[in-house]
């Protein structure tokens, strides 16, 4: 299956292709070049559908599949953010790095050591003009120290569920098997097999 994804985010695009080993999985980019996307969505359901719609309609393809993901980890005592500005918090075009940093500030301004929070995961399909959306969430805790060289975005700050270790510690297939995007695509399958 011919699956094109609407991200530019390499550590998005590695983890669907490691996720969907026997599918022929595209990022955007290799197809159609670079496209600016605006994500003014109020939810993660509705960038994914933004991102999706846009990949779609240039791709002028009526048997592609095209996949987004939208995804970001919600801090509750902070207001609910970083939320759906996850890829910005720091700025616009903010690396990983930085958006980390503001959170660690965030957690120090109010002397917390770590919080509660949690990742959303929602995968929007596009196939034959037909939009279909699924979630997948995965609860744990944001700290206030890095640790960890593994995953990508707040990984190495947030611990799940039942670990001890941060997700920039965990190896990957141990992330894989409960992660936010790991059950949102398990889903998104169920919906790939009906309509396919």
């Amino acid at each position: 299956m011919k699956i094109v994804l609407a991200t530019a985010n390499k550590g998005k695009i590695d983890e669907f292709k490691k996720l969907m080993p026997n599918d022929e999985v595209y990022a955007f980019e290799e197809l159609i070049g670079k496209m600016d996307i605006i994500e003014d969505g109020d939810s993660f359901k509705a960038n994914a559908v933004i991102k999706a719609q846009a990949i779609y309609d240039k791709l002028n393809d009526a048997n592609a599949v095209v996949i987004s993901d939208d995804s970001g980890v919600t801090v509750p005592v902070l207001n609910n953010e970083p939320g759906i500005y996850s890829a910005r918090y720091a700025g616009e075009s903010a690396s990983d790095e930085q958006n980390n940093q503001k959170l660690i500030s965030q957690l120090k301004s109010r002397n917390l050591k770590s919080t509660p929070a949690y990742y959303t995961a929602c995968i929007a399909i596009i196939y034959k003009n037909e939009v279909y959306t699924v979630h997948g969430w995965m609860h744990g805790e944001v700290g206030d120290t890095q640790k960890g060289e593994g995953g990508f975005g707040y990984d190495p700050l947030f611990t799940p569920s039942g670990y001890s270790q941060t997700l920039g510690e965990l190896p990957p297939e141990v992330k894989k098997s409960f992660s936010h995007r790991s059950q949102a695509l398990t889903l998104a399958k169920k919906v790939l097999d009906v309509i396919l």
